[in-house]
């Protein structure tokens, strides 16, 4: 367990019996209804916990004594401790969603969030690879007849022909892998599914992986998961972001995980001329305005060439 973690643990057990309960309730919330992810529940828990343990230093007792005055000071306080603006925008967006569930579970008497205001997160352009680097990071695994070297060349083919999730990619079945139409079903945030293509590069990298990579590693743990990480069981993201990492470092390229790879992705398939909802859709993003970033990156690299080509520069 992180210190963060202990940390947090430490402060929802300190909370008024009232308070914990409503953590917990809303943690299930967000689990079991909203199907949110491990990692998105933790970070909602972790804020939450923040905002109750300030609440009580105010004198609160129980979540319905919440009001417009303290998630403010909260907000005050985390930025004179430093809190950069990200950090303050999903703290404030963690705030209102806690709110508005509160308020409908009549644990709160009015949404007193919904008009919280929050610093407009600063948006840094994702770093992306040329594609030229993007093949030379692919092809790092090189050919030897290794079982785990065809795990890690499929997993950095797929990564990047596709440009999903790293916990996508990890979460796939051999079922959802159509090799006919060269397409794989996955199953993404708030549980939608959707189906996305990929080239023969990564149909060839399969292949090899099914033949004699996956049989080689299989045991009585890997059930049907498509990846197995080294002693048989399904590969974690944790295990698939060191992998990616370790490649990038060997072959001397700019620090990169496997979301670089999906951001390199759809920059390139925008540089290509792709539909901006249609990479909307193979990405698996909700709003238009996600994608619309890739469009900045692309416009970024476009200004550099001309910078660097162009005689009135």
């Amino acid at each position: 367990m992180s210190r963060n973690s202990r940390g947090t643990q430490a402060m929802h057990e300190a909370l008024p019996p009232p308070m914990r309960d409503a953590v917990d309730e809303f943690a299930r919330h967000l689990s079991r209804v909203e199907n949110r992810s491990a990692h998105t529940v933790r970070a909602y828990v972790g804020d939450l916990v923040s905002l109750l343990d300030h609440a009580v230093r105010m004198g609160a007792r129980a979540p319905g004594e919440l009001d417009l005055a303290t998630l403010r000071s909260w907000l005050a306080r985390l930025r004179t401790l430093g809190a950069a603006r990200t950090t303050l925008a999903r703290r404030a967006a963690s705030a209102r969603t806690f709110s508005a569930w509160a308020h409908r579970s009549g644990l709160l008497p009015t949404d007193v969030a919904a008009s919280l205001a929050s610093p407009k997160a600063h948006r840094e352009l994702p770093t992306v690879l040329r594609a030229d680097q993007a093949a030379e990071l692919v092809g790092a695994p090189g050919t030897e007849p290794d079982p785990l070297v065809w795990r890690d060349r499929v997993l950095l083919e797929l990564l990047y022909a596709t440009g999903v999730r790293v916990s996508e990619l990890c979460g796939l079945d051999l079922a959802d892998v159509d090799h006919g139409r060269r397409v794989v079903r996955v199953l993404g945030k708030g549980g939608k599914e959707r189906s996305v293509p990929y080239g023969v590069p990564a149909q060839r990298a399969l292949d090899g992986w099914l033949r004699s990579g996956r049989p080689a590693l299989a045991g009585t743990g890997s059930g049907q998961a498509l990846l197995l990480g080294a002693r048989g069981g399904r590969l974690q993201p944790t295990m698939a972001r060191r992998i990616v990492n370790g490649y990038a470092r060997a072959a001397g390229l700019p620090r990169t995980s496997p979301h670089g790879l999906r951001h390199s992705a759809a920059t390139h398939l925008l540089e290509g001329g792709a539909d901006l909802r249609a990479v909307q859709e193979l990405l698996g993003h909700a709003s238009l305005s996600s994608t619309q970033i890739y469009t900045h990156v692309s416009m970024e690299r476009l200004r550099a060439a001309y910078r660097q080509a162009h005689p009135r520069a």
